[in-house]
Order: C-alpha cells, then structure tokens, then sequence
C-alpha cells in the first residue's frame, strides 16, 4: 500500500516507490517535482521565493528558496541512490496571485514569474530538464506526485484536474 507525504510551505520531502508527495496551496509558490526514472526515487520542494541570497542576516529555511531547495532536494535524493545525470522534473505553480498596478520588475505582483524564472535557471544550471509544467495564469493549484510513473497531478478549485 502506497503513502501520499505532505510537504508544507517552504519545505520538501522524498519519496520511493510506490509512494508519492504532495503540497496545498501553490500560488505564486512553485512545485518542483524531480525524480529518478531508473530506480523511482523522487521528491518535491514547494519553493516560496526565488533567491536566498537577497536575503541577509543569519539561518534561514534552505526550502523557501529556488536556489537553496532545488540543490537540497537532490541532495536528499542522491542519497537514496537517485543519480542526478538521469533526473527530471516537473514544475507547477508560479501564479499572478495579486493584481497591482504598475510597480517593476520587482512588484510583489510579479513573485510568481520571478520564481519560476528562478527554478527553471536553476534547473538548467544542474542539467535536470523539465518535462512539463502548468505554471503562470491567476490561480492556486494542488499538486501530487508520483515518483514511480513521473505522474504530476495538478488540482484547481473549478478544473479538471491535469496530470502533467
């Protein structure tokens, strides 16, 4: 029988199969599902912000961020015998939550773009590519993941639900 993980905000979990991870509440928030198709290690970080490093002062949470979590996350996965040269991903979220008017580049209405700018650099930076993603638009979104077959189900109050 297969257990579904809960990942909170700002945080991640791994998984084998045939279990799978979860998170609630992706807005401007992103997803990233990463797995291992060999041996079906996988698992997700429900990323917050785009960049650790605009952030001063001492500790802070490695998961809330694009550049600190994604590493962490396969990190995590290398040690339950994951191997970065076959990693994949997945990546959901990154909404336009709030709607401002003006405000540049850096207006908290743009959080959701910056972050997913963010995690597709990162991404790119450790050779993981992304297979899928349902990311952008104006809505929250509920994720699933399924390292076993690289399922990615995505649920929106008032869609059909999509698996990437």
């Amino acid at each position: 029988m297969s257990e579904i993980f809960k990942v909170g905000i700002a945080d991640l979990k791994t998984c084998t199969s045939p279990n799978g991870v979860m998170t609630l509440g992706l807005g401007s928030c992103v997803g990233i599902a990463i797995r291992d198709p060999m041996n079906k290690v996988g698992g997700l970080v429900h990323i917050m912000l785009p960049d650790s490093k605009a952030i001063t002062g001492g500790q802070h949470n490695i998961a809330k961020f694009a550049d600190t979590g994604i590493e962490e996350l396969v990190r995590q996965m290398e040690r339950l015998g994951a191997r970065r040269i076959r990693m994949v991903a997945k990546i959901a979220g990154g909404a336009n939550m709030f709607n401002f008017q003006g405000g540049g580049a850096n207006a908290v209405g743009k959080v959701g773009e910056r972050n997913v700018e963010a995690v597709r650099a990162k991404l790119r930076q450790l050779n993981i590519p992304i297979q899928a993603a349902d990311t952008g638009l104006n809505y929250g979104r509920t994720v699933i993941f399924y390292p076993e077959t690289g399922a990615y189900h995505i649920r929106a109050v008032g869609k059909p639900e999509k698996v990437i």
